[in-house]
């Protein structure tokens, strides 16, 4: 556990999290051989509460409600917003676009893949305004639903991403083209995580700090067990990937809008793919559907 007495500097060449975590409190570079404690006073920012940030994300370790300082909390999570928003979710989109785009482009995957992460987006700047607003308890579950549309993004360029289809050279076994996904895989990842502790600090610091309750206990990640679609959710899925409504579904499989329904669920558990883009994908990539129908 990291204490007030220790050194700034140790904690910032130890710790992959502390740049970030220093940054998001408005702290700089060039502490010299400061503590903690004088590099926050320095600063203004609340002791206590900092080191209940840096002590939850290297350890895990909750805290006591009454340690956090509730405008200094709330200023480290609007600058995690603003991060967010205007660097890293523009750079990881560009570098998305220099990463796949190069691919086949007899295919729309690509594309899809670029609708998902905006998709992705678009959900991120909604939830960002409600918790500006401070509406928590309407959206509490948004947190998961967001986390898991990013690892959607991630595992569909894991399965289906066509690939260059570039010759590697003798010397260079691997293509520029290769880097550049390598590149954008990892941030991806590291979008992932850092979202999500972002979201557990505001449920497992912020909420109880704001309304004294305990912590919430966050679920792990479990992968998901993959699993056959019938013939009849393969039909359902074509007809999704159409852009057709769950009654024209219905019209058209002769069957009632209540059973579309519960298709369309059983066909996002058992792929874990839960948007439009993602599903014409998989429709693509299995040949249940002619990329050249598809508008």
């Amino acid at each position: 556990m990291y204490k007030a007495s220790h050194k700034m500097c140790d904690l910032i060449a130890h710790e992959e999290d502390a740049i970030q975590i220093i940054s998001r409190f408005g702290l700089e570079m060039g502490v010299g051989e400061q503590t903690i404690e004088q590099v926050c006073e320095a600063y203004h920012v609340h002791t206590p509460t900092f080191l209940a940030i840096v002590n939850y994300k290297v350890f895990h370790k909750r805290v006591i409600p009454n340690d956090i300082d509730i405008p200094t909390l709330q200023r480290y999570l609007s600058n995690a917003h603003s991060y967010f928003l205007e660097f890293r979710l523009p750079r990881l989109r560009r570098a998305l676009i220099e990463a796949i785009i190069p691919a086949d482009p007899t295919t729309k995957i690509p594309g899809l893949i670029l609708r998902c992460y905006d998709e992705f987006v678009e959900e991120i700047r909604t939830h960002i305004a409600h918790e500006n607003e401070g509406l928590f308890d309407e959206h509490e579950h948004d947190d998961q639903r967001i986390t898991d549309k990013l690892t959607e993004i991630k595992n569909l360029i894991i399965k289906y991403y066509p690939g260059a289809n570039l010759q590697p050279s003798i010397t260079n076994p691997q293509s520029p083209i290769t880097y550049l996904l390598i590149s954008v895989m990892s941030d991806l990842w590291h979008t992932e995580q850092d979202f999500a502790d972002h979201c557990a600090i505001e449920d497992d610091i912020l909420r109880p700090a704001l309304t004294q309750e305990k912590p919430h206990t966050h679920r792990r990640h479990q992968l998901p067990e993959t699993e056959e679609l019938s013939e009849r959710e393969q039909d359902v899925l074509v007809q999704v990937v159409h852009g057709l409504s769950n009654k024209e579904i219905a019209d058209v499989l002769c069957i009632s809008t209540h059973t579309v329904i519960s298709h369309r669920k059983n066909i996002a558990r058992k792929l874990n793919i839960h948007s439009t883009a993602g599903l014409t994908i998989y429709a693509i990539v299995n040949k249940l559907v002619d990329i050249n129908t598809l508008e």
